[in-house]
Order: structure tokens, then C-alpha cells, then sequence
């Protein structure tokens, strides 16, 4: 008999019998009958869920459909360019505007907020420029200084209606009919938009270092006024200084940060090898390093926590500075160094209380871990199956990216009425700019202009945009949910062929991954799509309540976000158990190639008869390859600290110059841990696919001669542990 099938001693196996014989137990559906005929993912198959298969297609052929429609009626340029009162774009090439690429407000005061200038439309003309005003001026002083020189009003009519040139037309009617604006402020192009240049000098706010100046009818007027009709420019500005720094130091330091994921690459590819020798040796140095690891910091915290408390002005709390742009100041501060102490004090507390009630859960663990590392080593092709998924997922979110662009920018040019008047009858109705001024609107309203409000329609289509947003948002949803649960589906095939295997490695069969993979587009497409729909569903349903919960804050009624923030609570666990459902049910189609509900009812009653293995080994392994990650990501973080930092003496020169060194040490952090990821995530999926073949084994087999366990020494070992614990 071959060494990894083994025959329990008398005692686990009567203990093992009595427990199934048990009709008190608390079981959930019955046990599977013995079958010697069964070896595994079965080949004979047929297709499951037909009509949510052909649903699917019709649907994957509608979005191709939505898509072409959008790309015929879309015009991505009204995304990009900002646009005109008359609806020409600027900065467009072949255009009138060609060199005009910043957009000019008359009267940026009559703008409320950002939201307005950036999103909507303010109740302003707005002109296409090739640069924004530098000095204060307005219409009366450039009329008074026209007598003299010719100089002012050429500078000025820069930001004048195309073809105006009375500079001697009246202020009162220059400014009824927005000829020219009232004034003109220092300004600085923003998000291809001119914004006041705002500098703050000694905590005041200033424009070309004035805090008062006066429009075209001489009044006075404050630099605060412009700060309130521009709310948040001054962060957004600062946000981009910062956003032009991160550019520049990516650019310096990119090539530092590819070797950093390689290196990341490396080492969890090393990891998981060496999990196949000394899963266990390499997994408590893991639980002992990351100990360590945050031991270290919080001893570091302490230690700059201590220091700063003897400095004057470091007692300055976060509040106090509000939000800075060189992160370097919150480093200064005695309050960031007591943040940062709880939160290592309290992950450190955590680890060490779930190592010391769950010790014995974990060494049970381990061993299940080192288990999975023969599968993974015996199907090494599983370790680059991530690439696919992640492939599949950037042309999906591609798509979806672009289709919402050209829906977002379908529709013609809507013109609307802009009354000078409040009282104006005729205000923000739909009018034509090419036969306005033959109505008698102009008459009734002075003042008012027929300008472009926005991009609309009055065809079907357009009518049902926001549905077609709400359905394009939905599809994605499907299909990125879809192709996860083929990788698992997929992945799950191939371990499963592994641990069914009565000899190991001779009954594996040719190429796993490629069959199981062939097997869940072939036959399990319907199935895949089902679950991938249940949870698209609930997710959609998320993402309305966090648009509602957005839309509430601030309100009132402290019923209604009570009652949002539960049902945001629900979903969310609901979404949660879906997904644990959705995993263990493609796991169980992958083996016996039943329909989703079959599977996901199997695989519920089957996890609810082992709940206390569950319960432990599961969520231990999880909390040990978490561990893994965590470690790899650490440290190359590490690493890359003392790199851009110049504490490696060997390669001082060679560490670029950057404004923020924290942007590339981020990022080769965070790209490690998603690199680590990827790999711990086919582990994680061996490991699932293997604990539920193995509960499938115990309820198929009883060890005896007849019925013998397929599971190896390992396996058995854990079996043995479980029932005495």
C-alpha cells in the first residue's frame, strides 16, 4: 500500500463511526455514502445553469452593444477640455481655440464653490484665453488710462468677448451685456481654469500680496470674497504642488521601485518553496519575526515619543496644525509618535493573545499549511495564474472606464437663458444662440444671454443615460465577480485532482490547471455567473446606500441615518457571507460538477457538520499566511526605507533626490504586499479546497480497509488532533 494512504488504529476509527452513527448529532443534511468508483473531480459532466449561461452571453452581448452606442454618441473632448459659454471647447486643435487652452470667468464672484466651476456651470460668461490675467485691473481704470495709451485696453480685451473693440462703450453696458469683464484679479491656471493666486503671507490671505481692492464700479472689494467664491482652491492648488512633487519623484526613483517588487517577487516565490521543506520552521520564524517587527517599532515610538516630550512646541496636537503638505511636520509632533505607539502596543496585543489560546490550533495549522505546499509544488503553474486574473480584470475595468467616459459625454449642446435680472421670466430656459437675438427675450430681460449650460438631449437614449450608467456599473460588477470565481473554480479543479490522487504524484493528472480551467468555461459557465450575479446584486446595492448615505450627511432626520447605517451594516455582512458561500460552492462544483444551488447547499451543510474545524483551522491558516504577507511586505519596506533614506552606505550615490521619500517607499510597500498576495492567494484557495476535500473524506471514508482515507500522513495527523481537541 502506498505510504500516504493510511488505515486508522481501532480507536480513531470507532470514535469515528460512533460520531457518524450519532443521530443526536447535530447534523446539517446526511453524510456522503462511500463510492470506490469516485477518484475525484469528475470528467463525466454536463453543463449546469444553462439559462443563467445564455443570460450571461446576451448580457456580455448587450454591454458590447452599450459600448459601441456610447463610442458612437460619446465625445470624450467634453471630458478633457473645458468648454466656453457657446460650447466650443478649449484648447482643441483645428479650432479657433487652438492656442486658447485655459478657460477665463468674467465674474468668478458669482461662482459659489469649486463644485460649480469644475462639475457645472457658473452663471458667468467664460471665455477661452492662452493665459490668465497677472496684475489687478478693471474696465472703468483701463477706460481712464485708454486716453492716454492704447497699451491697457490691449492687454485687457485678452479676456473680452472675440471681436469686441469699443473701449469706449459705457462700464453700465459693457456690463450688461458681458462684453468684457468688471475686472480682472492675478491668476494662475488650475484644472485648465483660472483661479485667484491665492498666497497666504503671515497667516493672511492675499492676491499679489493686496487684501482689498475695487471693481468696475468702485466699490470696494475683499480678498476674502474671492477665497469664499473659490471655497477649497487654496487646498486643491496645494493638492496639486504636492500631486506635481509626487510626478516628479516617481520619475526619479522609478526604476529603484521596480527592483523593489522584483525583489518582492522573489522572495514570496522563495517563500513558498521553502513552505513545501520547512512550513513549519519558516512559519513560526514568520509569527516570531512579525513579534519582533512590532516590537522594534514600538520601542522606536517610545523612544521619539519620550524625546519630543522634552522639546517646546512638539506638545502641538494634529488639530492645531490642520492639514500640511510635507508629511514631515506630523513627524514632529509628540501626539503622531503616541498614535502610532497604541496601534503597534495594540496589533501586538492581539498576536500574542491568538497565539496564546490558539497554540495548539496553530501547530494543526501548519501542518494543513505544509500539506498545501506539496500541492502548489507538484502544480507549479497554479503560482501564475494570478497574471491571468489580473489580465482579465485590467481589460474589464478598461472597458468599463471607457464606456463611462463615453456615456458621461454623450449628448449635444444644451443652451439655456442667463437672466442679469432674478426676476427674469425667461431664466434657465432652453434657448437657440443662433436665433436668440431675434426673440423678444432680450427685451423682457436685459442682460440676458443665451449661453451653454451643458451636454444633454431630449432622445430616448439620453433620457435613459443615468439607467444606462446604472447598468454599465452593474455588468462590470458581474464580470469582475466572474472572473474571481473562475480563477477559484479553476484553482480549486486543480487541487482537488491532487488530494483525490490515490498515488502522488504518478494519478495526477497531465496538466491540471489547463483541464480544470477547460472544464469550468465548458460546463460550469452558468453556474460561475450565477453566484458571480447574487453577489454583483448585493454589492450594487452597497454602493446605492453609500450615494444615499452621502447625499443625508448633515441631515436632520436622525432616523433615517440610523436606519441607512444598518442597513450599510447588513449588507455588508451579507456580502461577506456570499462570498464565503460563493468560494466553498465553486470548490464544490469543481469536484462534482453540480449546479451553483446544489453546490452551495452542499457545501453549507458540509462546512455546518465540521463548524468547529471551521471555525479554527480556516480562519488560523488565513491569520497565518495574513502573517506571511505582512512579513515579505515589512520587509522590503524595510529595506527600501534605509535605501531612500541614504542609511546604506554602499549605495549613497546612488539613491536619487526626491521631495517626499515616503512616495516611493509606499509604493514598494504596497506593491509587495499585493505581489505577496497574489501568491498567498492560490495558497489560500489550496488550502480551502483541500480542507474541504478532506471533511469529504472523513464523511466517505472510514479508514478501515474497505473504505480507506486518500488523505496523507499529514491530513492524518490533523484528524487525529481534531478528535482529541
Amino acid at each position: 500500500m502506498p505510504s500516504n494512504l493510511y488505515t486508522l488504529d481501532n480507536s480513531i476509527v470507532q470514535s469515528e463511526m460512533a460520531r457518524k452513527s450519532d443521530v443526536s448529532s447535530p447534523y446539517y443534511g446526511e453524510p456522503r455514502k462511500f463510492d470506490p468508483t469516485f477518484r475525484g473531480p469528475i470528467s463525466n459532466r454536463s453543463c449546469t445553469d444553462v439559462f443563467c449561461c445564455v443570460i450571461f452571453i446576451i448580457v456580455i452581448l448587450g454591454y458590447i452593444a452599450l459600448g459601441t452606442v456610447a463610442w458612437l454618441h460619446g465625445d470624450p473632448r467634453k471630458v478633457i477640455y473645458p468648454t466656453d459659454s457657446y460650447g466650443q471647447f478649449c484648447g482643441q486643435k483645428g479650432t479657433p481655440n487652438a492656442k486658447k487652452s485655459i478657460l477665463f470667468y468674467f465674474n468668478i464672484l458669482k461662482c459659489a464653490n469649486p463644485a460649480v466651476l469644475i462639475n457645472l456651470q457658473c452663471p458667468t460668461t467664460q471665455m477661452c484665453v492662452s493665459k490668465c490675467p497677472d496684475r489687478f485691473a478693471t474696465y472703468t481704470d483701463m477706460q481712464m488710462q485708454y486716453q492716454i495709451t492704447a497699451a491697457p485696453w490691449e492687454y485687457y480685451r485678452r479676456f473680452c468677448k472675440p471681436g469686441f473693440n469699443n473701449p469706449t462703450k459705457p462700464v453700465a453696458q459693457v456690463l450688461r451685456d458681458e462684453d468684457c469683464p468688471s475686472m480682472i484679479v492675478p491668476s494662475r491656471p488650475f484644472l485648465q481654469r483660472c483661479f485667484p493666486d491665492f498666497i497666504t503671507l503671515n497667516g493672511t490671505l492675499t492676491v499679489a500680496k493686496r487684501t482689498h481692492f475695487k471693481d468696475a464700479l468702485d466699490k470696494a472689494r475683499s480678498v476674502t470674497e474671492l477665497r469664499d467664491a473659490a471655497n477649497g482652491i487654496t487646498g486643491l492648488v496645494d493638492a496639486k504642488e504636492v500631486g506635481m512633487k509626487i510626478v516628479e519623484d516617481y520619475a526619479a526613483s522609478w526604476n529603484w521601485i521596480l527592483i523593489g517588487l522584483v525583489i518582492a517577487l522573489v522572495v514570496s516565490l522563495i517563500f513558498i518553496l521553502l513552505l513545501r521543506f520547512t512550513a513549519g520552521l519558516l512559519l513560526w520564524f514568520t509569527i516570531i519575526a512579525v513579534i519582533l517587527v512590532i516590537a522594534y517599532g514600538i520601542w522606536h515610538c517610545y523612544l521619539e515619543f519620550s524625546l519630543l516630550r522634552q522639546q517646546p512646541g512638539a506638545d502641538v496636537t494634529i488639530v492645531d496644525i490642520g492639514f500640511q503638505t510635507d508629511v514631515t511636520v506630523y513627524l514632529h509632533l509628540s501626539q503622531t509618535w503616541l498614535i502610532f505607539l497604541i496601534a503597534l502596543c495594540t496589533i501586538e496585543a492581539s498576536i500574542l493573545i491568538i497565539l496564546i489560546f490558539l497554540r495548539k490550533r496553530v501547530r494543526i495549522a501548519i501542518a494543513l499549511l505544509r500539506e498545501g505546499s506539496k500541492a502548489v509544488s507538484y502544480i507549479m503553474s497554479t503560482l501564475f495564474y494570478p497574471i491571468i486574473t489580473f489580465l482579465l480584470l485590467a481589460i474589464c475595468i478598461s472597458y468599463f472606464s471607457v464606456t463611462s467616459v463615453f456615456l458621461a459625454s454623450s449628448g449635444d449642446a444644451i443652451y439655456k437663458v442667463m437672466a442679469a435680472e432674478p426676476n427674469c421670466m425667461y431664466a434657465n430656459k432652453t434657448c437657440d444662440p443662433e436665433t436668440f437675438n431675434k426673440t423678444n427675450v432680450s427685451k423682457t430681460c436685459p442682460g440676458a444671454q443665451c449661453t451653454f449650460a451643458f451636454y444633454g438631449g431630449e432622445t430616448p437614449y439620453h433620457r435613459y443615460l443615468f439607467i444606462l450608467q446604472l447598468s454599465n456599473l452593474l455588468i462590470f460588477l458581474w464580470l469582475v465577480n466572474f472572473i474571481i470565481a473562475l480563477g477559484q473554480c479553476t484553482l480549486a479543479g486543480a487541487f482537488a485532482s491532487y488530494y483525490w490522487a490515490r498515488r502522488k504524484p504518478q494519478d495526477i493528472p497531465t496538466c491540471p490547471l489547463f483541464s480544470s480551467f477547460s472544464r469550468a468555461i465548458r460546463y460550469h459557465t452558468g453556474s460561475l455567473a450565477f453566484g458571480a450575479l447574487i453577489l454583483a446584486l448585493v454589492q450594487m446595492a452597497r454602493i446605492i446606500l453609500e450615494y444615499l448615505d452621502s447625499k443625508l450627511k448633515g441631515a436632520s432626520n436622525v432616523a433615517a441615518r440610523f436606519l441607512l447605517c444598518c442597513l450599510k451594516c447588513c449588507f455588508w455582512c451579507l456580502e461577506r457571507f456570499i462570498k464565503f458561500m460563493n468560494r466553498n460552492a465553486y470548490i464544490m462544483i469543481a469536484i462534482y460538477g453540480k449546479c451553483f444551488c446544489t453546490s452551495a447547499r452542499d457545501a453549507f451543510c458540509l462546512l455546518m457538520r465540521n463548524v468547529v474545524r471551521v471555525a479554527v483551522l480556516d480562519r488560523v491558516t488565513d491569520f497565518l499566511l495574513f502573517l506571511g504577507k505582512v512579513l515579505i511586505a515589512g520587509s522590503v519596506g524595510v529595506i527600501a526605507f534605509f535605501f531612500f533614506t541614504h542609511k546604506i552606505p554602499i549605495v549613497q550615490e546612488d539613491v536619487p533626490t526626491l521631495h517626499y521619500y515616503w512616495v516611493p517607499l509606499l509604493t514598494v510597500i504596497f506593491g509587495s504586499y499585493l505581489i505577496a498576495h497574489g501568491f498567498f492567494s492560490v495558497y489560500a484557495m489550496c488550502v480551502d479546497t483541500l480542507f474541504l476535500c478532506f471533511c469529504e473524506d472523513l464523511e466517505r471514508n472510514d479508514g478501515s480497509p474497505e473504505k480507506p482515507f486518500l488523505m496523507s500522513a499529514e491530513l492524518h495527523s490533523i484528524l487525529r488532533k481534531t478528535e482529541h481537541h
